[in-house]
């Protein structure tokens, strides 16, 4: 027992330092096993998959022959694929910048006034949450259709003869998806406006720097964060929703992510959507990366 003891007090502090990080190791290892395993049986496997068959062929009544080809990614660069691309792209920053433009200001509201109504304005952004999605869209093509409520009002006041075209068109679209997605935008510009110091802004004015002059070199870039990822949390799903261009756009707003379900539910084309959803992901990692650029430069204060 002795011995026993004594070689293990002879035992060297590398060697003890090994046995502790093995053991910190382990412990970490089991308790991430939980997440790392549903992580991989229900986003990596399933990504795995999905770009497995994107080089697959389409068999003759949709099924999938598994030889391998390119034909479907060359396919996806055809002009009128590039055409979709291209406006799913465009109302997507669209979208994105006008919740920034109005999701600025009222965050920048929220945070500035008095605790005891800042919890009502932040509940008013979250109460559409607790409404499902698609009802809240068929709620808005009951407001613009032409027999709906905004056309009915405005014949009945006189400024219009006839009614609106409103609905199914771009226009639809954007008010669809910035309706949806303009909580995204406000909490991450709120939580970043409201930890901004507010000694900054006190020695710019005691400096002599205007409000405006203050906003633009010390609020805005302090609150470049905030700004990359509420455009993230907005840009990355005005691509991949389908619901709102197909019930607000019609047959005249095809976008990539209607594309992708009519290819996977409609065409049954899986090798071509599956395609057609690698190269979406890949588009969105690079705007990812060009935006975390652009925000990541922006991080000091310039001199007033």
């Amino acid at each position: 027992m002795m011995k026993s003891n004594m070689a293990h007090a002879e035992r060297p502090p590398v060697l003890q330092k090994k046995k502790r990080r093995s053991g910190t190791l382990f412990g970490m290892a089991w308790t991430l096993s939980p997440v790392t395993f549903w992580l991989v049986l229900f986003f990596i496997f399933p990504l795995l998959f999905i770009l497995f068959i994107s080089f697959a062929t389409r068999g003759l009544y949709g099924g999938i022959e598994y030889t391998f080809t390119l034909e479907n990614y060359t396919r996806f660069f055809d002009p009128l694929y590039l055409k979709i691309l291209w406006d799913s792209i465009l109302i997507a920053g669209f979208t994105t910048l006008i919740c920034l433009v109005f999701g600025y200001p009222f965050a920048y509201i929220i945070a500035k006034s008095p605790k005891k109504y800042r919890n009502f304005l932040l509940m008013l952004v979250i109460v559409p949450f607790w409404t499902n999605s698609l009802v809240r869209t068929y709620a808005w093509i009951v407001l613009l259709r032409t027999e709906g409520v905004i056309n009915m009002i405005l014949l009945k006041i006189g400024i219009i003869s006839e009614p609106l075209a409103m609905l199914y068109n771009h226009g639809a679209v954007m008010v669809g998806l910035t309706y949806t997605l303009f909580p995204f935008m406000v909490l991450p510009l709120y939580a970043s406006i409201e930890q901004l110091d507010k000694s900054y802004l006190e020695a710019a004015s005691d400096l002599g720097a205007k409000p405006w002059r203050a906003f633009t070199k010390i609020t805005l870039p302090l609150t470049m964060p905030g700004i990359v990822a509420g455009c993230l949390l907005t840009f990355i799903p005005t691509l991949g929703l389908f619901f709102i261009p197909d019930l607000m756009g019609g047959s005249k707003s095809l976008l990539i992510g209607n594309l992708i379900k009519n290819q996977f539910l409609t065409a049954r084309d899986w090798p071509f959507g599956s395609a057609a959803s690698m190269i979406l992901m890949v588009l969105t990692l690079i705007f990812i990366l060009i935006y975390l650029r652009v925000g990541g430069n922006k991080k000091g204060i310039e001199v007033i």
